[in-house]
Formats: structure tokens, sequence, C-alpha cells
């Protein structure tokens, strides 16, 4: 038996949704006009349930063959569904109902977009563009493209031309930021957000992006300012709180950090990341023990939380208890096999263990990792030299300078090696590059090996370069 269903009010809506139900555990036919069919597929589609959308939409199809919308549905749903094939032949039929139909050209364009064919994607949101009422969205998606494409001086183009037309479209404002922040153009971002912000001042997605790009120029008390407007627009601002925390870190204001991350917990769950940042607090304050409550609370809720690991052992090595943080330290490294700082520490700790050969295979890994590493390398140096290899450290802190060519204490220490080693000749030609380089540093060579004050060869190349 054939039923008619027509769509006239709310209450047919939700009942429309029942009758059609109804007619599935029948399995029997009724009829429902389009704005019935409409409003049951975006039910189904809100339950994010497509599969049963794209059977409602075959049944609309069947009975209004005519309407343009349920071909475009159903081409949603099918790209949804990962079926691009049969999405192109619904919108290729639907482009022969009504070519004039904008959504037709935004959703191949979207197909194209999603299967790297950036150039034909292109050419259809263009057509889009040119049919749609409202464009904002279509050209938010042709700055995508041109994101993924890595073309981001155009992508921005387009994120601007789409928030002139809208300009509460939060993805815009967040997308613009992250363009800015690839080209490293942090000035000019400043300037955009604050133009945006004289002309919509209770934007808190302005203020917060603001805030960022302060911070990325080490602008941390603006920074700070920033995000406070931020929170002060939308107190619940998650996001802010932590990122205001960051900055705070940066001023080396800890305790005042370690309030504002626990403030996120008043709006979202704590997660791993906010538990990590006040645990690096804790460790900054040398309060060990709360350091370490936070990083085994951020490990536990995320066991690939490698700097959580990382400053567990960090904690116990304060502790002097070095054996015990070697076993956090691989922890960490596991995670994050070519992280230098965590081979740094462990290279250090092995040392202290009086564990050597382990601690120079650890060295290594750290100048692999990060040869601009200047520290390690005179680390590294000072262990080689301590177990009377002379020859070898020499030849380390020559491949340190070759790495950091700028870095006056390495040819400080070299002269040290060199003199060691009894290669006067070559050391004072290093001392005289470092003077060059760097004469207040001068200190250093004696701070390593305070005899060379005796040195009169020394003293009087130094006070050619002291006044």
């Amino acid at each position: 038996m054939e039923e008619e269903f027509f769509f006239e009010s709310n209450e047919d809506a939700q009942r429309s949704v029942e009758r059609y139900e109804e007619m599935i555990r029948n399995k029997d036919q009724y009829f429902f006009d389009a704005g019935a069919f409409e409003y049951i597929v975006d039910f189904y589609i809100e339950k994010n349930d497509p599969v049963k959308a794209l059977q409602v939409v075959d049944y609309a199809v069947s009975q209004h063959p005519y309407a343009t919308v349920f071909l475009i549905k159903q081409a949603h749903l099918f790209i949804l569904t990962n079926n691009n094939e049969q999405a192109f032949l619904a919108l290729q039929k639907a482009e022969l109902l009504e070519p004039s139909e904008a959504d037709i050209y935004l959703l191949r364009g979207n197909i194209y977009q999603n299967t790297e064919r950036y150039s034909e994607a292109l050419e259809n949101y263009e057509k889009a563009l040119g049919l749609a009422e409202n464009t904002d969205e279509i050209l938010l998606q042709i700055a995508y493209v041109y994101q993924s494409m890595s073309d981001y001086e155009s992508a921005i183009t387009y994120i601007k031309l789409s928030l002139e037309q809208n300009m509460e479209n939060q993805d815009g404002l967040y997308e613009l930021a992250f363009c800015y922040d690839v080209l490293d153009k942090q000035e000019e971002s400043i300037k955009f957000y604050q133009q945006y912000i004289d002309t919509d001042p209770y934007s808190y997605a302005a203020w917060y992006n603001l805030g960022n790009s302060f911070h990325k120029l080490n602008l941390f008390e603006k920074a700070i300012d920033a995000y406070d407007y931020a929170i002060l627009i939308k107190e619940d601002f998650s996001s802010a709180y932590f990122n205001k925390g960051n900055a705070l870190v940066q001023l080396d204001k800890y305790e005042e950090a370690i309030d504002v991350y626990k403030q996120t917990f008043e709006y979202e769950q704590p997660n791993a990341d906010t538990y990590c940042a006040i645990g690096e607090c804790f460790e900054k304050l040398e309060k060990m023990d709360e350091a370490r409550s936070y990083y085994k609370k951020s490990v536990k809720m995320d066991p690939k939380m490698a700097d959580a690991w990382f400053g567990i052992g960090v904690t116990l090595n304060h502790e002097e208890r070095y054996f015990e943080s070697l076993h956090f330290y691989k922890k960490a490294i596991d995670l994050e096999a070519e992280n230098p700082d965590f081979w740094f520490a462990m290279a250090d700790a092995h040392y202290k263990l009086n564990q050597i050969e382990e601690s120079i295979a650890a060295y290594d890994k750290v100048l692999e990792y990060n040869p601009l590493d200047i520290e390690a390398w005179l680390d590294f140096s000072t262990v080689l030299y301590e177990q009377g290899k002379l020859l070898e450290a020499s030849e380390t802190m020559a491949e340190a300078i070759k790495n950091n060519p700028e870095a006056a204490e390495l040819y400080y220490r070299m002269v040290a090696y060199l003199f060691a080693l009894g290669h006067y000749a070559d050391a004072l030609g290093y001392l005289e590059t470092a003077l060059t380089t760097d004469p207040d540093k001068h200190y250093i060579l004696f701070e390593y090996l305070p005899q060379l004050q005796d040195n009169s060869a020394i003293i009087n190349v130094i006070n050619r370069y002291i006044r």
C-alpha cells in the first residue's frame, strides 16, 4: 500500500522520520514530498549515519527524479563514504538538470582537492564562485587548495577575501595565522590582526592569534596582554590560558604560569600536555617532588608523552639518582629517538655513573642530531680529554668549529687542547682567531686550564687584543 506524506510543519518534520522508519520496517512504499525527504536525510547526517542517509536519498531520487537537491546530497554522502566515482556520476546528473547550481561545482572541487588534483579543484571552485550568493566558504576552500600546493601567499589573498565577506569566520582567522607562520611573517600577521581588532574589538580569535604572533617574536609581555583580552571576551577559552602560561614561562614567572595552566582545568578536562607543562614549571622552581608528580600524571594520561618521561628523569638526576634517571631517559628516547636533548641528558647520566663508553656513544648521538649544540661539543671533548684522549679531544673540537665557526668558546677550548698536546704554534694561531672572534671571552681559557695564566706567550697574544 502506498501512503503519501506531505511536509508542512515542525511537527510533520518530526513525524516524517517516524513514518520513514515505519515504512522500512513494514517493507512498504510511502510517498514523501521533497521537504520531508530533505529533513529525513539531514536527520541521519546529523546523527552521523551516512549509510542510512544514502538509503533515504535513493528513495528520494526515485520519487523526485528531477529534484537536483537530492542528487547533490547523494554526491555529498558518496564523498563522505569515500565513493568518489558514484559522487561524480551524481554530480553529472545534477549538472544536466541544473547547471547553474553552485554546490555542484563546490562538491566536485572537494573531490578533486581530496585527490590532489589541485588545478581541477580550482577550476570548479572558480565556477562555484561565479554562481553562489554567499562565497566566503568557497574562497576559504580555494585558500586550502593553495595551502596544499604550498602557495601560502595566494592562500593569504583568498583568506582575506573570505574574511571581507564574513568577518566572523573563525576558521579563516586561524588559517591566516597559520599561513603567516609558515612564511615567517609575524610582523605582517600582527599588523593584520591589529587592523582587524580595530574593526571588531570583540573577536577573541583575533586577539588570540595576535598573542601567538607576539609570542613568536619573543614579545611575551605583549602576548600576555593579547591573551588576556581574548580571555576577557571568552572566559572559557582554554587555549588562551595555556598559551598565556607558556608566555609566562618564557619570562621565568613559573608560579604565575602554574596558576594559569590550572585555570584551563575549569573549562576543559585535564590533559597530558598541561600536566607536563606544570611539571616543567615545578622543575624550574626546583620543587622536584611536585614536578615528578605532574610528570607522572602526564604519562599516565598519555604514555607517549616523551617530554614527561624525560622530565621524570630530570627530577631524579637533580636528586643525584642517576641510575634511576637513565630508565626514564630511555623511555623518552624510545618515543623520540632523534631528540638531542634526551641523548645529552643520557650522556651526562652515564658520565656521572662513570660509564664512559656509554657516555661517549650518547654524545655521538647528540651531535649527530644537533651539531650546533656548542655545550655538547665542549662536554664531549671534556670527557675525551679526561680519559687522556687528547688527540681525539682536539679532533672533536675541530669538528665542532667546522659546524660552529662563529663560536669563540670552541676556539679557546682548542687552544687548551693544543697546548696539552704540545702543538704551541697551532695553539697560538687558534688563540688569535678566538680573540678576533670575541676577545671578552678569553677568561674561558684560564677557567679550563688555570696554569696557562703563567704562559708568557699566551699573555702576550692576549694583551695585543685586550686594551
